[in-house]
Parts: C-alpha cells; structure tokens; sequence
C-alpha cells in the first residue's frame, strides 16, 4: 500500500513547491519548432545500448515514422501529452534515498508514455540510454495506466551516487525535448 501512496504522490506532483532548477533544451528545426526524428538524420542510425549512437535521435530506427496524431481523448498522442510534460518538466523525475538505495523515478514521464516514442536517460554525465516501460493499453479506459506487473516505475542506484541526470524524450510525432537535473532540485523527502 506505502509504494502505491507514493508512485500517486509522485505522480500527481513530486516535487511540488521546489525550485524548479533545471535546463532544457529542445531541439530545434531549420523550419522553426521543434526538430523531427525525420529531419538530417543519418542512414545509420545507432543504438544507445552498444554505444554507437551519439544521440537519442540517432538510435531512432530509420523506419520508424511518427504516429497520427489525430488527438483520441485518452491523452495517447504527443499532440494530447506534449502540453502537460511541457508543463511538468521540473517533476519529469525523482531520486528518493531509500533503504539504502538511490530510487530513480520516471513516473510523471510515464503517466503519459502513449504519447511518446522513447525515453532516455543519462546518470552523472553518462550517455544516455533507453528507458524500458510498459506499453500502452489502448484496449482500456486508461490507456496509459501503470500495471506494475513486469516494471516498475523507478531504477535502483547505489546510496548518494546519483549527482546528476539528463532525459531526453522523443514525443510520437517525432519532436524531442530534453532536461537536465541536479540532485538536490529532484530529491524527494
């Protein structure tokens, strides 16, 4: 019961009342707005997970196209979901020492996952690498509801090791936006 109060709490507003010290940066296009996957990337592509990426953009497969985004009501398109994670970037994540452990939370981020393509993450300056979460249940009311059965919504560090964080996300319209955090501006109580 304790870890179902607090995934609702973080995702309801973790953070609520911080400073909200972060950066951002969103890509953007020659065009104005923000950049498409489809726009200058490479033939080859890479993958964050072997390191032969530079980017998350260019870990995108070549054959990935973005996603109608004709809005549904149930907040599964970027068009739906990027007003609400623009809004709630300071909360997009949260570190809780807890037993010992650094808890990393991606709750807020993943309360609206339909509508993004992927989410990536760096620790302390590292490259980032994708964020594995749970798929969307389009066959439901609430289609971006969190199950918990396979994932959870957080990763486990060592004690005090999490310094610093970069997320990059890539929305299903091909746009990205990025942040990066400090400890002290996502550490929960």
């Amino acid at each position: 019961m304790f870890h179902l109060i607090l995934i609702f709490t973080i995702a309801i507003g973790a953070g609520l009342g911080a400073s909200g010290k972060y950066s951002v940066n969103t890509e953007q296009s020659t065009t104005g707005g923000n950049m498409s996957l489809l726009e200058g990337t490479s033939g080859g592509g890479g993958s964050l997970l072997d390191g032969t990426a530079e980017s998350a953009m260019d870990a995108v497969k070549d054959d990935w196209q973005p996603e109608d985004q004709t809005p549904t009501g149930k907040f599964t398109t970027a068009t739906e979901v990027k007003p609400i994670l623009s809004m709630t970037k300071p909360n997009w994540v949260a570190v809780r020492d807890y037993d010992g452990k650094d808890l990393l939370y991606f709750t807020n981020l993943l309360a609206w996952r339909c509508g993004l393509h992927q989410i990536s993450y760096g620790v302390n300056g590292a490259a980032e690498q994708p964020l594995e979460f749970e798929e969307c249940h389009l066959e439901t009311g609430q289609p971006n509801a969190l199950t918990m059965e396979t994932l959870m919504p957080f990763l486990t560090f060592d004690a005090g090791s999490i310094e610093s964080l970069s997320v990059t996300v890539i929305y299903d319209d091909g746009t990205t936006d990025t942040a990066t955090y400090q400890r002290s501006d996502i550490l929960m109580p």
